[in-house]
């Protein structure tokens, strides 16, 4: 059926998708869906997914809507599950709910629904659109398509550099390169990623808490994730004072030192064992892959630059958000990345600037990565 077009449409599905992104970096293994219910020219119900994935958006909407329901028509940013989960299928309650019309911005990819959804409704009467503002939604659930799809979550990596690339000067002193805006800028990214990972030897060095420190925000804590492939961090660490409270993943090589394991876990570790590469360090695409596995969908990747460059280097970093400084620290400088064996200019990683604007004093980029130029 033809994509719808006019006005109004549109306005319902950019404020669902508004909606959407509420659901970012807390209802995963879920996607996170906006419905909005209207009839009569009125907004009757309006729902998103609640924090850990249920209840879904149609749900909320129709709950809200209660008997306002009948006749109305749902913007959906994402075709109505399906299947029966841990919540009964929202295509069958949109149809028990004898809604008239049904406008979804994209299909699901997920193997269980793919269109199956859709069906569902049309079985039931229901008229159906798809296609408003599908790119618009396609980007809030990227991390979403990218698990459903590859079985890994999206990976964004974050840089924090002077204008040379520098993350230090050469005596390790990186507080700070980037002023306060950005900063919270930051802390607004992890807000809206499940997790955020980093190498242990980041960890070590500057014993980060890794949560969320913005007023409003304090239910927003993503899982923190340290690639520690000898389990060398330390049991004083912030992170490992308050995994209590905030989880944490230790990802190590498979077959780590039991008596270590036990006292992480004793902490509240959640230990990840991972089977080695060929140069016996952990091996990244597993790692990606156990973390999908686990319903991860958006993480990111905040430091160091061995585990950066690491990442890079296997194809699984798919967007960088570079924050820049206006600053030159010279080549004695900590760089962002350490080698990762670039011989020619065709073997460079490639970089396609998504958006990019200033805050305050520094830059802020966000590009997609791409294969080469």
């Amino acid at each position: 059926m033809a994509v719808p077009s006019n006005s109004v449409d549109t306005g319902h599905m950019r404020a669902a998708l508004g909606l959407a992104r509420r659901g970012l970096g807390r209802v995963w293994p879920n996607p996170a869906v906006g419905c909005i219910l209207v009839k009569d020219d009125k907004v009757v119900g309006r729902g998103w997914t609640q924090p850990g994935g249920r209840p879904h958006a149609e749900t909320e909407a129709l709950g809200r809507a209660g008997g306002l329901a009948g006749g109305a028509t749902a913007y959906v940013t994402l075709e109505p599950c399906a299947h029966h989960g841990k919540t009964p299928p929202c295509a069958k309650a949109l149809a028990e709910a004898k809604v008239a019309r049904v406008v979804a911005a994209i299909e699901d990819p997920d193997p269980r629904v793919s269109g199956r959804g859709f069906d569902l409704l049309r079985a039931a009467g229901i008229a159906v659109e798809v296609g408003l503002l599908a790119g618009d939604s396609e980007e809030i659930n990227a991390g979403f398509f990218r698990r459903a799809i590859a079985g890994r979550p999206l990976v964004t990596l974050k840089l924090a550099t002077s204008q040379d690339g520098r993350i230090a000067t050469h005596k390790g002193e990186s507080r700070w390169i980037t002023g306060p805006v950005a900063r919270a800028e930051v802390h607004r990214l992890r807000a809206e990623h499940d997790a955020v990972m980093i190498g242990i030897g980041t960890a070590m060095a500057d014993d980060p808490e890794l949560s969320v420190r913005l007023p409003g925000f304090e239910q927003r804590q993503p899982v923190r994730i340290v690639v520690d492939g000898r389990l060398r961090l330390s049991l004083t660490s912030k992170l490992v004072r308050q995994a209590g409270t905030h989880p944490l993943w230790l990802i190590t090589r498979k077959g780590a030192e039991a008596s270590r394991r036990k006292v992480f876990e004793s902490c509240g570790v959640e230990i990840i064992e991972i089977a080695p590469d060929a140069e016996g360090n952990v091996d990244h695409g597993l790692a990606m892959a156990a973390l999908g596995e686990r319903g991860l969908t958006r993480v990111l990747v905040e430091g160091g630059a061995h585990l950066a460059a690491a990442l890079l280097r296997h194809g699984l970093i798919d967007r960088v958000a570079w924050f820049r400084a206006p600053m030159l620290i010279g080549g004695d400088g900590v760089p962002a990345l350490v080698a990762f064996g670039v011989d020619r200019l065709s073997e460079a990683i490639g970089l396609e600037r998504l958006a990019a604007g200033p805050i305050e004093s520094d830059m802020m980029e966000i590009f997609t990565v791409t294969k080469g130029r």
